[in-house]
């Protein structure tokens, strides 16, 4: 069993009191220690391998420095890239991040929501699957001055009673609505990537209603639904290619990039060239997209700026001088179509 190094040792080894090595290895202002003394501790630590506890420095400071993200599937490079950027950005300002992974399911989604309390973070930023659904949860952790961000995707009618930060796909839908148009393209599918029991969103009813506006009747429409993994997707696609070949879309937009990419495959088995005999666009724009041996078209989120912009509004929040406090804010993002190798003109 190995042993833990306390703070006891180190003052032992560097021959001083513990409030005196304490004081140097939080780097209190109040110390009057030399410089030769301060060096001695801090050898002292370094030799022994001392890591302060977490939970003793919360209890002399208030607060862990950790922040908790709760996402939902790490197995998504959106979200794994998500995270890495919001764990950059915390810990520029000093924080740790601790990762919770819902694993696209709503049971344990719920069973993590509920657990937040119980983690030792100062704050939490959270990617829901639906804000709406968490609604009053939400408003109490405000009523309750608990530091929150929450991400996702979509403005609500009414904002979100915390700190909110939102992607709008809006303009980055219309932008690839538009060019597959100009393309020619009037037979579409939407694949639409979801947690078992998860509700569509507003991306499909978005896309249904832009190429409404550009003449495209809904019975040239698919929406096909599909897990949230990429075999999901591509035997979803598959699955409707073998059963409606004459419904075959000549262009196909994917909730995220993953489905794309199973749809990809689906459609390459099933003898069709891409962009030859359909155009793919993702949603997300992961870095993965651009190395693909057909490069994927996407609608890009703007990951850093997402990371950036959370860390920015919770830690001002946990930071927030005693007696202060703030109304919620929020900051929407627009996403941008980013053409690739995936999309070409409609087949004559």
């Amino acid at each position: 069993m190995i042993k833990r190094i306390r703070l006891k040792d180190v003052a032992e080894q560097a021959g001083v009191a513990v409030n005196t090595a304490s004081t140097i290895l939080n780097r209190r202002p109040n110390s009057w220690a030399s410089k030769e003394t301060e060096a001695r501790v801090f050898q002292a630590a370094r030799e022994l391998g001392y890591r302060p506890s977490k939970t003793a420095r919360a209890l002399r400071s208030g607060r862990y420095h950790t922040i908790g993200l709760l996402l939902q599937e790490l197995t998504n490079p959106f979200f794994s890239t998500l995270a890495d950027e919001l764990e950059a950005a915390v810990e520029e300002r000093g924080y740790d991040l601790l990762v919770e992974n819902c694993r696209s399911s709503l049971v344990r989604e719920k069973h993590l929501f509920s657990d937040l309390d119980d983690l030792e973070v100062d704050g939490s930023v959270l990617w829901l699957s639906d804000n709406e659904v968490f609604r009053s949860e939400l408003a109490a952790m405000a009523e309750a001055r608990r530091p929150v961000v929450v991400l996702g995707n979509g403005i609500p009618e009414v904002p979100i009673p915390v700190d909110a930060v939102l992607s709008d796909f809006t303009q980055g839908l219309n932008d690839a609505v538009d060019a597959l148009c100009q393309l020619g393209h009037k037979r579409f599918a939407f694949l639409s990537a979801l947690a078992e029991g998860q509700a569509d969103g507003k991306r499909p009813r978005l896309f249904l209603e832009m190429l409404a506006a550009r003449g495209i009747p809904a019975a040239n429409i698919d929406i096909l639904r599909t897990g949230h993994t990429v075999d999901s997707a591509c035997e979803t696609f598959a699955s409707f290619l073998r059963k409606h070949p004459e419904r075959r879309p000549t262009a196909l937009f994917a909730m995220n990039d993953l489905a794309a990419i199973g749809a990809m495959r689906a459609a390459i088995e099933a003898g069709m060239s891409i962009p030859g005999d359909l155009s793919i666009i993702g949603v997300d724009d992961v870095p993965l997209c651009s190395y693909l041996p057909i490069s994927l078209s996407s609608i890009r989120q703007r990951f850093k700026m997402i990371s950036t912009a959370a860390s920015r509004l919770l830690i001002s929040r946990i930071e927030l001088p005693e007696g202060e406090s703030l109304p919620p804010r929020q900051e929407v993002f627009p996403t941008i179509y980013t053409p690739r190798e995936s999309v070409g003109p409609a087949k004559a």
